[in-house]
């Protein structure tokens, strides 16, 4: 157990869980975790992300210490081949309940999150 306490504002936790927990992230650990792209195999992977967005995505993560730039390629570190277990399961949940959240959202009036229309279709490596 660890002395940090995710509660309390200035602790270092909640600071990596919001890294981790950005959308684009989760898309980009996972992309990153089938093998080592390019900026632009990124890109085309992606499907949606811009280049602004993969931009700071890969800063955020690299500043982190999850992913490096080795010979043109963006792969994971240690630690960021640590994270895959948790983001896969994470977005294998999505994946198996993304549709019970669509209905919840329809039923609440809501087809959006965060102005993004949701989509259904979410597949899992």
């Amino acid at each position: 157990m660890s002395d940090y306490d995710v509660f309390l504002a200035d602790c270092p936790a909640r600071t990596t869980l919001e890294v981790i927990g950005h959308t684009w992230s989760v898309v980009v650990v996972v992309a990153l975790g089938e093998r080592p792209l390019r900026y632009g195999e990124l890109l085309e992977r992606i499907g949606g992300i811009s280049n602004k967005m993969l931009t700071q995505t890969l800063a955020r993560l690299r500043g982190n210490g999850l992913v490096v730039g080795v010979d043109g390629r963006y792969e994971l570190t240690g630690l960021g081949r640590s994270l895959l277990g948790p983001v896969r399961a994470l977005a294998a949940w999505a994946e198996e309940h993304s549709g019970d959240l669509v209905d919840a959202r329809r039923r609440h009036g809501s087809g959006s999150v965060g102005g993004l229309v949701v989509s259904t279709d979410v597949s899992v490596q």
